[in-house]
């Protein structure tokens, strides 16, 4: 059941947003209010974007090794329906498979070296863990860092983490 207050108080946000935008001229930053505004993110994105909409991908992550990634892109809808989908199949693929898809898992949570992916339970013989990486580094999600050792490049976490995001539903 929807909370009826709760679109209200949006609503009225919302028109407030749009009429402060059309006097002033440029929008205003929304306070991101998580507990109480679970679409402040999408308020903004409406407030700056014209109709048809778009999409935007957003996020800030601290991972274990220590690296920040904080990422944003925004591409309208009709910049999106118009592009050529088939550019992203190789990439899409990529993350197709199991085994990658923990062996990207196990990076961005410590494990970076090659020779500690091989002795993952169920990842496969050494030679099809290396084939598992060089197909990973090649559509770009990862890259060899030296010493045996593999990273999610910082441009890269937060795209993986929105496609499990939207993957998981």
């Amino acid at each position: 059941m929807v909370d009826e207050d709760r679109i209200a108080a949006l609503e009225k946000r919302v028109t407030k947003l749009e009429a402060h935008t059309e006097t002033s001229g440029a929008p205003q930053p929304v306070s991101p209010d998580l507990d109480n505004d679970p679409l402040w993110a999408l308020i903004g994105l409406r407030a700056r974007a014209a109709e048809p909409g778009a999409v935007m991908l957003v996020g800030h992550v601290l991972l274990p090794d220590g690296r920040t990634a904080q990422w944003q892109q925004a591409k309208t809808t009709d910049e999106l329906l118009d592009s050529d989908w088939t550019r992203s199949a190789a990439t899409l693929a990529a993350l197709g498979q199991p085994v990658r898809v923990r062996l990207l898992q196990q990076v961005l949570t410590g494990t970076s070296t090659a020779n500690e992916l091989t002795r993952l339970d169920g990842v496969g013989t050494s030679g099809q863990v290396y084939h598992h990486l060089r197909e990973l580094i090649s559509t770009g999600w990862l890259t060899a860092v030296g010493g045996g050792r593999h990273e999610v490049p910082v441009a890269r976490v937060v795209p993986l983490l929105a496609l499990i995001q939207g993957a998981q539903g």
